[in-house]
């Protein structure tokens, strides 16, 4: 361990460093302040640890205004003092500030410290070990020690790579899923609705930047969002409901500059870290930042900012345009797909990143991919949408879609497409016990979400002459900004030099990754079925849609085929009640195929047909694969019960259409 005291950003700080040297010789001005000592050449292999002390030329810093402003965030996402909240830390600066402006907010009022008189109520950090490097989980260790000594509770968690650590090229973003992952599990163990992270105003330039170099429309060019709903990959049982875990994902720094960062450490007298892969020029972000350098504290910077705020209000009014959109012409049916009423969507009055964006909404939700739908395919979609009436077919983006049968075109159906490549798979749930229950955080959420929409219905952009950019590309966005005086010549000038010097590193990584890959060909699809048997009682969640589970009763009901049936059919064996050796049957999921749909016709023309509804439900051959069924262990038709039939009398099977991500991907604001 080496320490030292090393002057910072033109001598207004004074930073207390210490910082593990895997090689004794490898000495290195450290980072403090964007300090120009400090780059690609010199990235060390550990972290730094700084700690800023006082100096004669160090202005005192007013940490009421950012606890101010950063009150006024919390209320603008609709989080009170007691809702319980978890921090994402790192121990880099910006988490380091949240969790001051975090600890301070959350004791204001009524609400302090818990029974220990230790830790702040309702208050939890995360930190992820990545155990990327060696030094890895000492490093967590002391950021956890300092969280905790600001009287925050924390958890360290390390990542497991079951699949091999990434490789150098998806680092970053294989860290970042994984990260969010973890989040999102430690939020759902602890019964966390809301958790926080440090992105701040620099991330939004720099992201700015990099979605521009890759031609984004205004939308991606509105940056990160301030609040967004993230759904978990587990299920819940709660308050005999069925749920689907979410957290809220809260920005409440993207006013705050890299630079406060700084000052909220220096002025509550905290440590943070120094990541040095943060600084390797291996990654886009980081050449971005390195390059926007010290344009980011200037006239520059606010212009940047100008821009990118133009577009979040445009971004605004196109998630509101949707929602309406949804709401007028979209309808959810059980069996898994939705119909879209043409003549009332009026396709023809609606813009075109408007349409595009209600189309991507709906694909995604029917498919539960939510992938975005980008270049031909959006442009393909966009054409069908407009030609009323529909009379062709289209498969896109996981979703297969024609005309609703009987609308004579004035109405379309979209449904999962079983061929794609689409997560078919079935999970257990996790159900809470009765104490649990009481505290069930699902209901909490909701009244979150509820008082942040409530602060943005004060905020709407009403009507498309409030929204600047619409159905512009990245270069037409910078070129009208320059017109309209968002941005000076030399801003316009400046963002279009760090757009070519990106593009020119985009494209030469991407023409190795393609070198690399051309070998690799086709798209591995995944079969449709549950391979695990499920028993009696049990639920599984399947295709990331339907709740399915069954049981046996000694009421028989009507919707039932007596014997005869079962040996005229494909299925082996002469006719038999399913439940006869009731202690030994299991039933196993999959979806429809065209032999099921042959067989119900053939029981159509027998008595008692009318007991089920396959006959009087309008679907398409794509439609009808996409409904699961029940079989038996040979494989024989137990069940459809999205349809209503059965064979067994005494059997009981609902599969119930819950998809993981609700239509229009959950509540999300730019303000």
């Amino acid at each position: 361990m080496a320490r030292g005291l090393v002057l910072c950003s033109q001598t207004r700080t004074i930073a207390k460093l210490s910082f593990f040297l895997p090689y004794p010789k490898l000495w290195f001005k450290p980072h403090c302040h964007h300090h120009p000592c400090y780059g690609p050449q010199n990235i060390p292999s550990a972290r730094v640890f700084c700690h800023c002390v006082s100096s004669q030329t160090l202005n005192l810093v007013d940490m009421a205004k950012y606890n101010e402003a950063f009150s006024r965030r919390m209320a603008m996402a609709g989080i009170k003092h007691h809702n319980r909240i978890a921090l994402g830390v790192s121990g880099g600066p910006d988490s380091m500030a949240l969790c001051v402006l975090a600890a301070s907010w959350k004791t204001e009022g009524l609400y302090g410290f818990d029974n220990s008189g230790k830790f702040i109520d309702g208050l939890f950090a995360i930190i992820v070990d990545h155990g990327l490097r060696s030094e890895s989980k000492d490093e967590a260790s002391l950021v956890g020690n300092r969280v905790s000594e600001m009287g925050i509770r924390c958890k360290i968690v390390r990542c497991d790579w079951l699949n091999g650590k990434p490789k150098q090229g998806h680092l970053q973003e294989s860290a970042r899923d994984m990260r969010y992952k973890i989040f999102q599990d430690v939020c759902m163990q602890n019964q966390i609705s809301v958790l926080l992270v440090a992105h701040h105003a620099d991330d939004q330039a720099e992201l700015f930047i990099l979605r521009s170099s890759r031609d984004s429309g205004v939308l991606g060019l509105a940056g990160m969002a301030f609040t967004s709903q993230v759904f978990s990959s587990h299920t819940n049982f709660c308050n005999n409901d069925w749920k689907n875990h979410s957290v809220l994902l809260v920005r409440p720094l993207l006013d705050f500059s890299k630079e406060d960062m700084y000052k909220i450490c220096q002025g509550s007298n905290q440590d943070w870290v120094e990541d040095p892969t943060n600084r390797s020029p291996l990654f886009a972000r980081n050449r971005i930042r390195a390059s926007l350098g010290n344009l980011l504290s200037g006239t520059f910077n606010s212009e940047l900012q100008a821009v990118i705020s133009v577009c979040r209000r445009t971004r605004i009014y196109v998630d509101q345009m949707c929602n309406s959109l949804i709401k007028q012409s979209i309808t959810v049916m059980d069996q898994g797909f939705a119909v879209i009423n043409l003549k009332t969507l009026n396709p023809s009055k609606i813009e075109d990143i408007c349409l595009s964006k209600f189309i991507s909404l709906v694909l995604q939700f029917v498919s539960q991919r939510q992938r975005p739908i980008r270049g031909s395919t959006s442009k393909l979609l966009l054409q069908y949408i407009r030609t009323i009436p529909c009379k062709t077919s289209l498969t896109a983006a996981g979703c297969y879609i024609c005309p609703a049968p009987g609308s004579k075109g004035f109405k379309a159906l979209v449904c999962c497409s079983v061929d794609c490549p689409l997560p078919s798979n079935a999970e257990s749930f996790h159900t809470f016990s009765n104490v649990e229950e009481k505290h069930c955080f699902s209901d909490e959420l909701e009244q979150i979400i509820a008082n942040g929409k409530s602060y943005s219905n004060n905020n709407l952009v009403t009507n498309s002459s409030q929204a600047q950019f619409l159905d512009m590309r990245s270069q037409s966005v910078l070129d009208e900004a320059r017109r309209l005086d968002v941005i000076s010549e030399s801003t316009h000038r400046n963002i279009i030099s760090f757009q070519r010097e990106e593009v020119s590193h985009f494209k030469s990584k991407t023409d190795e990754v393609a070198s690399g890959c051309e070998s690799k060909q086709g798209t591995e699809h995944i079969a449709a079925f549950l391979s695990e048997p499920l028993l009696p009682g049990q639920t599984c969640y399947f295709m990331n849609r339907f709740i399915i589970s069954w049981k046996l009763s000694k009421e028989i009901s009507s919707n039932w085929f007596r014997g005869e049936p079962l040996s005229l059919s494909y299925l082996e064996g002469d006719g038999h009640c399913c439940c006869v050796n009731e202690d030994e049957m299991v039933a196993k999921v999959r979806t429809m195929i065209d032999a099921d749909w042959l067989y119900l016709a053939k029981l159509t023309k027998l008595p008692h047909s009318d007991n089920f509804e396959a006959t009087r439900l309008p679907l398409t051959v794509a439609a009808r694969k996409s409904i699961p069924v029940l079989v038996d262990d040979l494989g024989r038709l137990l069940s459809i019960p999205s349809i209503g039939f059965k064979h067994c009398p005494c059997m009981k099977a609902s599969a119930v259409f819950k998809p993981r991500v609700p239509l229009g991907g959950g509540h999300g604001s730019f303000l």
